[in-house]
């Protein structure tokens, strides 16, 4: 058989996706505090981005009346096709987010010499206003604590070099939560080094800082005390027998008396099991709503994009066409149109983001109208192939909308993603049940029984299935246990321990 070379054609059609393309998808999942923080990064490189005041360019609320949505300005700007089949359609391609198609970036890692201009004195000597803020004392916090007394505690470099690396581990409460061979061996360290710097920082204030658990934790201030003694190590040992009340259990384990268990428990209640929290907590950024949802007058619901999260951005023009007109090398030519190609990009980007936000949100609303009206007992079950096919995009860009974006309604503010619930089976042909709102039900049932008829979790099956839901009773403890409610038995001897104290008192 002869083997020779020849030509063949072949057509085929494929998704390209362009790097402008990936970030235009990849701006539907940021907050808004990363949106902005990505915005702020862009005009700061972009000499064609400028900020823009407030907004001319309202979208126009959404009104939900006799199921129907009414925009209630009829003049819409124009569509980006492009965007909002690629929206529709979705990028599930993972080569699409290769590094070899385009350069990632991540949210809040924005590079530049931000507000550079506030650092600058005014002429009249005063800095300025925003300048006083940082003059006010911060409060110290928990890992600022343990530094210092580091530097004075040891002077061996190793000890001090692990010793800030397990500051860093030390959470808000003041409990290490890293295990110690892992560090030990991240860090190239032997571990009887570890350890002995670990018991270096335990010696720390706050007493019981960088214990590993409740019982160490507590062991630490007790030592302190000089009230670590056999007895009490027993009963640091079977703390979750303390936690249960089970009384003759630790009499047989300890082999204390009933008196003796008694003060050592009520030493322990004078412990602070969470010793760094007095120092405070991290910063937590306030939860700002990406939209607002009112009652309208007459009945539905106005759906609206809250306009002080968008980041405003205009392409200034008259640059664009001052420059454009004075460039002459090949090299000016294309960084000039880049730029300009990708200042388009993000502004179309922003809007088709803003009205696809807002086309989520209003699916929502429709769906969960009664949630709104009666409350969370009256939630629909909700999944995101169910937006998806009302508005005709893809599962993971509703996935991507709702992430991270806020909802301020009449009953409270909640996450998008809360609206979604599993679907639990109706015990008859009605209608499938929220997960959320079963919940809900046994929340109620539970806050409402009386101190001598406790309800067990299959009682609770059999009141649920009274009322229709077909639930088992495994689904029923893991629910509970996900509130943190407490079993039938535990909650039996909590209350009856209440109601000897209300008499003893």
């Amino acid at each position: 058989m002869a083997l020779g070379a020849r030509l063949q054609l072949r057509q085929r059609q494929t998704l390209i996706v362009t790097p402008q393309l990936q970030q235009a998808i990849k701006l539907l999942q940021l907050s808004n505090l990363d949106l902005q923080t990505f915005v702020e990064r862009e005009v700061e490189q972009n000499p064609f981005l400028e900020h823009d005041g407030p907004s001319d360019q309202v979208v126009a609320p959404e009104t939900f009346t006799d199921g129907i949505f009414k925009n209630e300005n009829a003049a819409e700007s124009g569509a980006v096709p492009d965007l909002a089949t690629a929206l529709k359609n979705d990028l599930t391609v993972e080569e699409a987010y290769s590094p070899a198609h385009s350069e990632d970036w991540e949210p809040g890692q924005a590079e530049g010499n931000w507000g550079s201009a506030s650092q600058n004195l005014r002429n009249d000597g005063f800095s300025d206003i925003s300048d006083f803020a940082d003059l006010i004392e911060k409060p110290r916090g928990l890992g600022d604590h343990l530094a210092e007394q580091l530097t004075l505690a040891t002077r061996d470099p190793q000890m001090r070099m692990i010793g800030r690396y397990l500051i860093d581990l030390v959470d808000e409460a003041g409990y290490l939560r890293a295990d110690l061979e892992e560090v030990a061996e991240r860090l190239g360290a032997p571990l009887a080094l570890m350890d002995s710097t670990l018991s270096m920082l335990q010696t720390f204030d706050p007493a019981g800082v960088a214990a590993r658990n409740l019982a160490e934790c507590l062991a630490l201030q007790l030592r302190e005390k000089d009230r670590l003694d056999p007895y009490m190590m027993r009963v640091l040992d079977n703390l979750d027998l303390v936690g249960a009340r089970d009384i003759a259990k630790l009499r047989r384990v300890t082999g204390l008396s009933v008196e003796d268990l008694n003060d050592a428990i009520a030493e322990l209640k004078l412990l602070n099991p969470k010793p760094g929290l007095q120092f405070g907590v991290a910063a937590i950024n306030p939860v700002t709503p990406d939209v607002f949802v009112r009652r309208r007058k007459g009945g539905g619901w106005i759906v609206e994009i809250n306009q002080e999260t968008l980041p405003k951005v205009l392409i200034n023009q008259t640059y664009y066409a001052t420059v454009s007109g004075s460039v002459k090398s090949d090299v000016e030519k294309s960084y000039v149109g880049s730029c300009m190609t990708t200042a388009n990009w993000l502004v179309k980007s922003l809007d088709q983001r803003t009205k696809t936000i807002l086309k989520v949100a209003q699916e929502i609303i429709a769906q969960q109208d009664a949630f709104l009206v009666h409350g969370v007992r009256y939630m629909r079950p909700l999944n995101l192939r169910d937006v998806a096919e009302k508005i005709k995009m893809h599962e993971s860009t509703v996935s991507r909308v709702t992430s991270n974006k806020y909802i301020a309604t009449p009953r409270g503010m909640f996450e998008l993603k809360y609206f979604f619930t599993s679907a639990i089976q109706s015990s008859g042909y009605g209608e499938q049940h929220s997960s959320e709102a079963v919940r809900d039900r046994i929340r109620q049932m539970i806050n409402a029984e009386c101190p001598s008829s406790i309800l067990s979790d299959d009682q609770i099956v059999s009141l649920l299935r009274k009322d229709g839901v077909d639930i088992a009773r495994r689904t029923v403890a893991k629910y509970r246990e996900a509130m943190r409610i407490s079993s039938s038995v535990q909650r039996r001897r909590q209350k009856r321990s209440e109601m000897t104290s209300s008499m003893s008192a």
